[in-house]
This record gives structure tokens, sequence and C-alpha cells, in this order.
């Protein structure tokens, strides 16, 4: 197996990663067992997950599949159980799933007189149930893993908990309200857990990921052509390094530093941004 960018060493450790049939959640499962973790791959889709389950072996890891709806407690509290089964108690958990819904999203960056009756999606027409589902995906899809996993950390020394925030739970994107706000909740829900969990050793942090380059964003940030679009320059503009992250490497590294018990022994509690300066410029 390729060796982890870190000397982090999870051999033995049980890793938990929702949303691992997505490009960034199974790049950190890939990590994680390169590192000697037992991984479990968690989603909704579970041929997706079993693809990256199947890369993992092949690398000499330990790695299993499993179907799991984030935003079902009884269908999580089972898929726990099996997992203890199957790999052992929990060490680590990534909670992963996340995501937006273009039911919670205005096709307009400004809003301008004359929108309401135009035909667009302004800021009055958000879907409810839109909103609803982004929040709910992202919030209760990290409170309700947690719940079930966690119980399985209580007593046990060196457990982590690792959530996925973003730059835009610092400062919000345009157009999507609803993520840039389910994004804020985590972060404090962030806080709020590792004051909560700070008298049974389990320490709990999170990364905010900003603009990286994947084959799933690729349409969006550059033509066919292979120049950038204008979202592109838009966002190197404001990124003051001035190009996108590489997921492979630069999250890697940050998920590792956080998951190491000697390296970030004193260190919960915190949302670390990875994003080339994006949430610390002001645009001037």
């Amino acid at each position: 197996m390729q060796k982890n960018v870190l000397n982090t060493d999870l051999s033995g450790r049980v890793a938990v990663v929702t949303g691992a049939g997505g490009v960034l959640c199974s790049a950190f499962a890939k990590v994680l067992a390169r590192a000697g973790a037992k991984v479990a791959l968690l989603d909704l889709n579970q041929p997706a997950a079993e693809k990256y389950a199947e890369e993992i072996r092949a690398e000499g890891g330990t790695a299993k599949a499993y179907a799991c709806n984030v935003l079902d407690k009884d269908v999580c509290y089972a898929v726990a159980d099996q997992v203890c089964a199957d790999l052992g108690p929990c060490d680590v958990l990534i909670n992963g799933a996340g995501g937006n819904n273009p039911r919670a999203t205005t096709d307009k960056e400004y809003f301008e007189p004359g929108d309401i009756e135009a035909d667009t999606k302004s800021f009055f027409d958000l879907d409810k149930s839109g909103v609803e589902f982004v929040f709910n995906l992202n919030f209760i899809g990290s409170l309700i893993p947690t719940q079930a996993f966690a119980r399985q950390m209580i007593g046990r020394e060196g457990c982590n908990i690792l959530n996925i925030s973003s730059m835009n739970a610092y400062t919000p994107l345009t157009k999507i309200p609803a993520y840039s706000g389910a994004k804020a909740a985590v972060s404090n829900f962030t806080q709020w857990l590792a004051v909560h969990f700070s008298k049974v050793g389990i320490r709990v942090n999170a990364i905010a990921p900003g603009f990286f380059a994947t084959q799933q964003n690729k349409a969006l940030l550059f033509n066919e052509d292979g120049t950038p679009t204008a979202r592109t320059g838009k966002i190197l503009a404001a990124t003051p390094m001035g190009r996108f992250g590489d997921s492979e490497k630069e999250l890697a590294g940050a998920v590792l530093f956080l998951l190491n018990n000697e390296a970030a022994s004193f260190i919960t509690g915190v949302t670390l941004p990875i994003d080339g300066g994006f949430s610390a410029y002001s645009g001037v």
C-alpha cells in the first residue's frame, strides 16, 4: 500500500466513514486504510462504497462497505452494531455524508427588482422541503451517526470524531444559503461535541475544505477545451494562493494530523480551514 503522508499509525483501529461512496470521502477512507485502519465505508449507495472498498482491499488494506441512510436512526444503530461485529468497535468516525440540493439554491447571486415576477428562482422561491433536506443531510446526518458510533468509543482511549464542514461556514457562498448555514451548524456542533465528550477522552474536530478540482466538479470549473470557466476565475481571484487544492495530498495531511493522538492530542473543538486562504481573504 502507499505510505500515508504523516506518521499517523492507525494499525488495529476501526475507522468508519459516512458518505464513502463519494469522491472526497472515498479518498479519506483510503487514507485511513493506508495508515493501517480497518475501514467501514458507509453510503446510501452501497455499490459505490463497495467499489472503493474493493480498491482498498486490492492495495492490501481491510475494508467493508455498508448500505446506510444517515438520516435513519434505526438503520445507523443497526449498521453500527454490524460494523462492531465485523471489524470491532469504532475508534474513528468521519462524518462525511452531506451535500447541497438545487431546490435550496437561488438562480442569481443578487436579488434585483422584478425577480419575483420573472422566470427565475429567487430567495422567495426556495423550496421548504429542499432547504430541510440540505439541513438534515449535513447536520442531522452528522448527529445521528455520532449517536450510533460514539457509544462504542466511551471508555476507550484515543477515539476521534472528525466532521466535514466547509469554508462557506465562515463566509457563505452566494446562491446556497441552506448549505452554507448547514455547514456553519456542523462547525458549531463540532465545538459542542468536543466539550460534551471531553471528560470521556473523545476528541472531536472538523476540517473545512475550500475548492478542490475533482472529476465530480470538473464540468463546473473548466470548459470542454480545458480553459477555466467564469466561476473558476472568481474562485481563484478570491483564493490568495491562486490555485485549487490537491485532495489526495492536502486534505489527507489535515485528516491524518487531526487523528494523530500524539501530534494533535491537545486539539479538540477546532475546525481547520484547508482553503488556500479563501476564508481569510476579504477581497480587498
